[in-house]
């Protein structure tokens, strides 16, 4: 089993960053494929970010050029860099460790 847990949310003003950080424990026996995710009051859950094991980095185009996904693979930790944020990405938002392990969760407001 893998144990994630996410940290950094908030609220903030339109305008604003966040960091986010999201630490796995537990049975990794290779470091994986992560991922940040979000989800709004209402919405399905939708992909935000993927970083590689070999530090490769996708974004969906609603956050490109704002958000930044990095990794510590000594420490088992991925972080979601948050700039220039909006009303919209208001969520919450989960972490994923390939191929299905996932955090409980953290509130991201965005709201002046």
């Amino acid at each position: 089993q893998v144990q994630l847990v996410e940290s950094g949310g908030g609220l903030v003003q339109p305008g604003g960053s966040l960091r986010l950080s999201c630490a796995a424990s537990g049975s990794i026996f290779r470091i994986s494929t992560m991922a940040w995710y979000r989800q709004a009051l209402g919405n399905q859950r939708e992909w935000v970010a993927t970083i590689t094991t070999f530090g490769s980095t996708t974004y969906a185009g609603s956050v490109k050029g704002r958000f930044t996904i990095s990794r510590e693979n000594a420490k088992n930790t991925v972080y979601l860099q948050m700039n220039s944020l909006k009303p919209e990405d208001t969520a919450v938002y989960f972490c994923r460790y390939y191929p299905d392990y996932w955090g409980q969760g953290t509130q991201v407001t965005v709201s002046s």
